[in-house]
């Protein structure tokens, strides 16, 4: 029983692993597309919706590295919050659900990773941030931001890089600690 549980418990560790480098690897591919910082609100269809693959913003980082991967953020952040509306923030003045722009939106994600990912500690020690986790920040204490750690290491070896988007396109930079972070989450599907 003892031997069956460990392989148990290895399993979900490999798997786990496993999804964070392969999300690593997604993000970092999205740096060899040139992208325009764009936030212009755009009808897109529904599910597997994008704005244009030359346009983005932070969080087009996030959805399409996991889009790579077989996971639509669209969808699932529509889903949940089409059922858990109330919990979502209430900062753009909606009714109901738009499945343009909710997936989009930096507070929309920190909720739905917080609730059907795991929500991580915020540190300011680079060794808690691991390879495929999500972190935001609020950058000059208005801007929310999200990028995606990745396995590759700053030039002092220090701390992993992140692929983010904050006006200069989809970029691998070592910016852990260059904004306040205000959240850590991971989401592995």
């Amino acid at each position: 029983m003892k031997t069956l549980l460990s392989f148990f418990f290895l399993g979900i560790i490999s798997l786990t692993i496993n999804f964070s480098q392969k999300l690593s690897d997604a993000a970092l591919e999205l740096t060899k597309d040139k992208v325009t910082y764009d936030p212009s609100y755009v009808s897109i269809k529904y599910p597997n919706g994008d704005v244009p693959k030359d346009k983005g913003v932070c969080t087009d980082v996030v959805i399409r590295a996991y889009r790579k991967l077989g996971v639509d953020l669209q969808k699932e952040v529509h889903e949940d919050m089409k059922k858990n509306f109330s919990l979502y923030p209430k900062k753009w003045g909606l009714k109901k659900t738009d499945t343009n722009i909710d997936h989009r939106r930096v507070p929309n994600l920190e909720v739905f990773f917080e609730r059907k990912g795991e929500k991580l500690t915020v540190t300011n020690n680079p060794s808690d941030y691991k390879t495929g986790d999500i972190v935001t920040w609020m950058i000059g204490d208005k801007l929310p931001h999200i990028g995606i750690v990745t396995h590759k290491k700053s030039a002092d070896g220090k701390r992993n890089l992140i692929v983010h988007n904050v006006g200069g396109g989809q970029v691998l930079e070592d910016c852990l600690f260059s904004y306040t972070i205000v959240g850590h989450f991971r989401y592995d599907k």
